[in-house]
């Protein structure tokens, strides 16, 4: 994977998205209890309530897990007069989303799935909805709508198809159709095993059992098996790419030219369901933000991956994602390099948006010792990441004299940057660290010795000033010195 152009992507290019997500928006709703007893009335256990907590679902989920990507969303659908559609309204509001495109009936109910837990088991599960195709006056609104946003300029569109009524057969085909006019690629996530309303799309994304009902064959979750089956179902309803998520064996794409297996990343998985949505959440996303399609499959396989190792509907978010790319750009990338002052912020910022926290500190470094290794140490344990400034050697002979320093400044930083304590090594070339500081601007911001925080250039730049002590006995001048000695005792 382009890790970096990824990680360009998830802090910068992803907030510039437009894409709509219209089908079945559901809204899952979770009473929590604990139970003592059977019920007097009948054989039954009684919950005592305890909580209640709602989460956006269906059609919802896949537009949450956009958002939570950064991603502006516009969601297109049918709800009741209810209120649960207020619970509904407040959950989409309070993620960001815009959902102007979602259309109140009298004649329908709110989908709501309403799970009763108790000891941490589900006890029972009520379902309230009215499903059935759209009426034409639905349909007709949900189009204009969508035309209004194409108009407005949309990166993509994904049909969520949960077999409620929206996805009907000629609604999904006039959606692709004004699409396609429109050049916007679209992503089905499909339900049941007509695939013949899905005609015509960029991509779909059936799990195995979707896959072998649309092809009329059971096969097992075998790579080549299944890839036979996505292509010829690729080829007969002119699909572009076939995506099939295989739960722990990860997600294959079979496209025309091309077939892309990308294996599962979860350590320890809890519960499966709604994985499917983010996976067409993230991979619309980056094929949108111009990832390649092997980088966005595993993009979104990665998001898959941390939503399946969470309990119950849990949409993916930016920087748990960010993270998990991040954790994949190790320290051999960067050959152990000094990196360019442009680098160095640009990877900081990018640390900060992960919400990972920062620390920067600066010196010499002119012969590395074991007093500087345990400050460094020091150093990094107050955060996440440790960024060190080293002086060039223009301004070590500015600050110490001409005689030094000892060590070329690609060679001190280069032993720096292979510390493994330590996350970036950037060169200044002015008396002090400020103006890089103002740059980066770190979370924290290291000094050592008998400084006082009122006295640490850069101070007004970073989040908090911190102060370490140096370990006593241990000093470059020392070492120097002592070598000094032992060449004038005729030892050296």
């Amino acid at each position: 994977m382009n890790n970096q152009q990824v990680i360009e992507f998830l802090t910068e290019g992803v907030r510039k998205l437009r894409i709509a997500v219209i089908g079945d928006v559901m809204l899952d709703r979770y009473a929590y209890g604990e139970v003592r007893r059977i019920s007097p009335e009948a054989p039954v256990p009684v919950n005592r309530g305890k909580r209640l907590a709602s989460v956006l679902g269906g059609a919802g989920n896949v537009a949450a897990n956009l958002a939570g990507l950064g991603v502006n969303v516009f969601v297109g659908g049918v709800t009741g007069e209810d209120d649960h559609r207020r619970v509904l309204e407040s959950k989409l509001q309070e993620a960001g989303i815009d959902f102007s495109g979602m259309y109140p009936s009298p004649h329908r109910s709110t989908i709501t799935k309403l799970r009763v837990i108790g000891a941490r088991q589900q006890m029972l599960r009520l379902d309230f909805e009215e499903p059935g195709d759209l009426d034409e006056d639905e349909k007709e609104r949900l189009l204009t709508w969508l035309r209004k946003r194409l108009d407005e300029g949309l990166d993509g569109i994904v049909l969520s198809d949960y077999a409620k009524g929206v996805c009907s057969d000629e609604f999904c085909q006039r959606v692709i159709t004004q699409a396609h006019l429109a050049g916007v690629s679209v992503l089905v996530d499909p339900k049941g095993a007509d695939w013949k309303k899905y005609s015509g799309c960029d991509f779909i994304t059936p799990n195995v059992k979707e896959m072998c009902e649309a092809a009329g064959r059971v096969v097992p979750n075998v790579t080549d098996a299944l890839v036979d089956l996505a292509a010829a179902a690729r080829d007969r309803f002119h699909i572009r790419n076939v995506v099939v998520t295989r739960s722990e064996k990860g997600v294959t794409l079979i496209g025309a030219s091309e077939t892309i297996t990308k294996a599962a990343t979860a350590q320890e998985v809890f519960d499966v369901s709604g994985a499917g949505d983010t996976v067409a959440a993230v991979l619309l996303a980056a094929v949108a933000g111009r990832l390649t399609l092997a980088d966005a499959l595993e993009l979104s396989n990665k998001a898959a991956g941390i939503v399946v190792s969470k309990v119950g509907t849990y949409p993916v978010h930016r920087e748990e994602l960010l993270k998990e790319v991040l954790s994949d750009s190790n320290r051999e990338e960067r050959d152990y390099r000094p990196m360019t002052r442009e680098e160095v912020v640009r990877l900081a910022h990018t640390w900060q948006a992960a919400g990972d926290t920062v620390v920067f500190t600066n010196g010499c470094f002119d012969l590395l010792h074991s007093g500087h290794v345990t400050y460094l140490e020091q150093a990094a344990q107050l955060g996440d990441h440790l960024i060190i400034g080293v002086n060039t050697d223009a301004s070590v002979r500015r600050l110490k004299g001409a005689t030094r320093p000892l060590n070329h400044e690609t060679d001190r930083a280069r032993v720096l940057a292979a510390l493994g304590c330590v996350d970036a090594v950037v060169l200044f070339g002015e008396d002090t660290p400020a103006d890089l500081i103002r740059d980066i601007r770190p979370d924290i911001l290291v000094k050592g010795g008998d400084y006082r925080p009122e006295e640490v250039a850069g101070r007004e730049y970073a989040g908090e000033v911190r102060i370490l002590p140096f370990k006593e006995g241990y000093s470059t001048t020392g070492l120097i010195q002592k070598i000094v000695d032992l060449v004038k005792e005729g030892k050296l």
